[in-house]
Formats: structure tokens, C-alpha cells, sequence
């Protein structure tokens, strides 16, 4: 079964905690603090492998969480940071954050990664809150919670050359002759519904790779049909074969179909108007077909696109004309490829080239009432009450400072915030109290 689409929640490791410890060792009296940093939890990494080719693995697990930090530990030693955890997607894969839907990566050479959810950092132990006023102090951070995130993926076929054409034109059975691929081959519409591939050898040193394509109606770029199903692959490929039955078999118009074809690519992505396209006049061994491809190549000089459309009449059921069709294909591909900007491969130091911009600590902050209470929206702030342990005074009286800092207490005591008044920040609520 091929499966180009799938959507799946990743999560990074929660940071491990800080602890609060003390040195308690004979002859060393007053020993002072000893609590040891949290490890950072791991990081959720999307890698290419070349030994993938669908999405199939992704229907059976659907959750990826990274390991946490270990917590921190006496005598001053940090917890050790989690692993990685590694996920390995094929190439032609596209990562999309299913909120914004925006592309986090375009994923096409073997190897190359994207961190997806980063992992939490530790929080700090109590050496780390050692000042001159304050030589043991009980402030330790719990770690910071992972990045969370429902992402999709979505698989456009890696080709050299796709085969394009209305449903039933021959473009499976073109595949199949050319190739080792066994596409399923059936008289009637849409046979194909999901992209074949096939290495193809010229026979003259050369070879690539071939997409039979599920076949396009009128209306495709608007998902009509197969529509971006199709559409979706069509984009990977360097050179276009537009299959065109020329026998007219179904009573289509050969002429017709190839404009209403190009006008789906065109309507889909302008882009795909310029890709290399070869004309495979299939069919040529059905009666009247003859007259038909002279009537074409007619129509096609009137368009003023004799000189940018190559024709080649073929027989994919006789094996006429295959050869030549390959070669000019083949051709045509190594144009495409000379054109292409040359791309250095990464360091291996930076292989991680979409790497998600680290998170910036927000000092800014907004308030506004919610009847009788006063509502903070930072991230920042939320973000230091889940590494602050409420548990310890130490560590509530560092809150509270840092909220004064930030200019909070100022901002609320201007809104007309009393003693005993309710503040509520996330999912946390305490109570205002008045400092002069």
C-alpha cells in the first residue's frame, strides 16, 4: 500500500528537575549548597532514508515523545541529557505544522534532518542561586516541558520523469515495459490510484527514475477526481511525458485532452507550464491513428508549440517506438539537470540546516480584567511558573521578585489592582498583595 499523507503529534523530552542539596560530609562543616542541574530533555528528529519509500509506518504509530532530562543530583553533578529520538521519514517528504500550516522542512536528500520538538531544558539546582546576601539558598527550577505538536506529512514522489495523461491512455502499461515495475494494469478508469515508481535503463549507460501517475480529469487543481492527490507528485518531477492515446479510442479528441492536461498542470502551479514535457503519441498501432497524429502535430503548429512540444509516436502494447522515447527523454533530463543550481552538500556540523529558531525569553507582557480578576498573558511568565517549585519559600519570594522586575506589580497597581484580588496567569491564580 502507498500512503503519501499521514499526521502525527511529536513531543521533545521534559527538561530534567534541579534539586536543592546540601554538602553533608565530616570536617567539612557549613558545607553549602550542592544541588546539581537537571539534563535537557531530547530533541524529536525527522531524518531522511533513502531505504523509505511511503508513509506506511506512520498509520501504526501516530505518537513520538522523546525521552525527559535526568534530575539533577547531590554533590554539585547535573543530570545527564536525554537522547534524541531519531524518526526516519523518506525523501520528497514535506513537514507542516497542522496549526499554522506552515512548512517546518522540505525534506529530499538522504540524511538531511529537522528538529520538529525541541526538547525542554534542565532546570537549574540550588549552586546556581548562591548570591553574596543569600549563601544557602533552597531555589531549585523544575525543567522545562518539551515542545509539543500535531504535524503533517506529506510524501511527494522523488522521480526523474512522470508520466501524465488522462485515465486509461496507457500510461501503466508504458511503465511496465520500460521498467521492472508491475503497475496494475486494467481497462478501465483509474487503474493507477497511487504513484508507481520504476527504474528505467536507456540501455546506453544511462537510467532514472519513472512515476506511472494516477490519471487527471478536468477540474484537478481544484481537487476534482485524484486532483491534488496527483498534483501533489507532479511537482517532484525534472521532465514531464504527457501520454496522449492518439487512436482516440474512447471517442476523446487527442488534441483536447493534451490542452486540458497542460491547463490542470498550469492552473495547479504556473511553474509546471515551463517543466520539460515529451509528447508520447501512444497507440499508434489502432486504426485511424495515423491520421489523427498528423491532425495533432496541425493543431499543435497552429498553437504556435511545434518547436517547444516533441512528439514521439509509440505502441506501449507493441513496444513501438519505446526506444526513441527513451532516449529523448533521457535527453531531455540531462538538460534539466545541467540547469539546476549546483547545491554543497552540508558540514556535517550543520546538517541540521532547518533547525527551528530557538524561543526568544518575551519580556513583554499584557493584562486585562476578566470580571473581579486581573488576567497576565506572557509566554515567558508562564514559562518561569512551570520551572519555579512553589513548594519552597526561597523559591516563591525569587517569583515574586522577578515579577516585580518585569514592572507586573507596577502595571497591575495602575489598573487599579487592590489587596487580595485575584491575578490569574495561565492555569495558576494567586492572590495581589500590596507592596509599597
Amino acid at each position: 500500500m502507498f500512503v503519501d499523507k499521514a499526521k502525527i503529534f511529536v513531543k521533545g523530552g521534559d527538561g530534567g528537575d534541579g534539586i536543592v542539596a546540601f554538602r553533608r560530609e565530616k570536617y567539612v562543616p557549613e558545607g553549602g549548597p550542592a544541588g546539581g542541574d537537571g539534563g535537557n530533555g531530547g530533541d524529536v528528529i525527522f531524518r531522511v532514508d533513502e531505504g523509505l519509500r511511503t508513509l506506511m509506518d506512520f498509520r501504526y504509530q501516530r505518537h513520538f515523545k522523546a525521552d525527559r532530562g535526568v534530575k539533577g543530583r547531590n554533590k554539585s553533578m547535573h543530570g545527564a541529557g536525554a537522547d534524541d529520538m531519531i524518526v526516519r521519514v523518506p525523501p520528497g517528504t514535506v513537514v507542516i505544522d497542522d496549526d499554522t500550516q506552515e512548512i517546518i522542512a522540505d525534506l529530499t536528500r538522504q540524511g538531511q534532518e529537522v528538529v520538529v520538538a525541541r526538547g525542554g531544558r534542565g532546570g537549574r539546582g540550588n549552586t546556581r542561586f548562591v548570591t553574596a546576601s543569600n549563601t544557602a539558598p533552597e531555589i531549585a527550577e523544575n525543567g522545562e516541558e518539551g515542545e509539543e505538536r500535531w504535524v503533517v506529512l506529506e510524501l511527494k514522489v522523488m522521480a526523474d520523469i512522470g508520466l501524465v495523461g488522462f485515465p486509461s491512455v496507457g500510461k501503466s502499461t508504458l511503465l511496465s515495459v520500460v521498467s521492472a515495475a508491475q503497475p496494475k494494469i486494467g481497462a478501465y478508469h483509474f487503474t493507477t490510484l497511487t504513484p508507481n515508481l520504476g527504474v528505467v535503463d536507456v540501455g546506453d549507460g544511462r537510467s532514472f527514475v519513472m512515476a506511472d501517475l494516477p490519471g487527471l480529469i478536468e477540474g484537478a487543481h481544484e481537487g476534482v477526481g485524484l486532483g491534488h492527490e496527483f498534483l501533489r507528485h507532479v511537482e517532484r518531477t525534472r521532465v514531464i511525458i504527457h501520454v496522449v492515446d492518439m487512436a482516440g479510442s474512447e471517442g476523446r479528441d487527442p488534441y483536447e485532452d493534451y490542452v486540458k492536461i497542460n491547463d490542470e498542470l498550469r492552473l495547479y502551479d504556473e511553474r509546471l507550464a515551463e517543466r520539460p514535457q515529451l509528447i508520447a503519441a501512444n497507440k499508434m498501432d489502432l486504426p485511424d491513428a495515423e491520421e489523427q497524429l498528423t491532425l495533432f502535430r496541425e493543431q499543435l503548429a497552429e498553437a504556435g508549440e511545434v518547436a517547444v512540444r516533441d512528439i514521439v509516436p509509440i505502441s506501449a502494447a507493441s513496444r513501438q517506438g519505446i526506444q526513441s522515447l527513451l532516449y529523448k527523454a533521457a535527453d531531455l533530463l540531462d538538460e534539466a539537470i545541467k540547469s539546476l543550481p549546483v547545491e554543497e552538500e552540508p558540514a556535517l556540523e550543520e546538517r541540521k540546516i532547518f533547525r527551528l529558531e530557538p524561543r526568544e525569553d518575551e519580556q513583554d507582557f499584557t493584562i486585562r480584567r476578566d470580571n473581579e480578576a486581573f488576567v497576565i498573558d506572557s509566554p515567558s511568565i508562564e514559562r518561569l511558573i512551570k520551572r519555579t517549585n512553589f513548594g519552597s519559600h526561597d523559591g516563591i519570594q525569587r517569583f515574586a521578585r522577578i515579577l516585580r522586575a518585569k514592572g507586573v506589580d507596577a502595571a497591575l497597581r495602575k489598573l487599579g489592582a487592590e489587596e487580595g484580588q485575584t491575578i490569574r496567569i495561565g492555569d495558576f491564580e494567586f492572590e495581589f498583595v500590596e507592596r509599597v
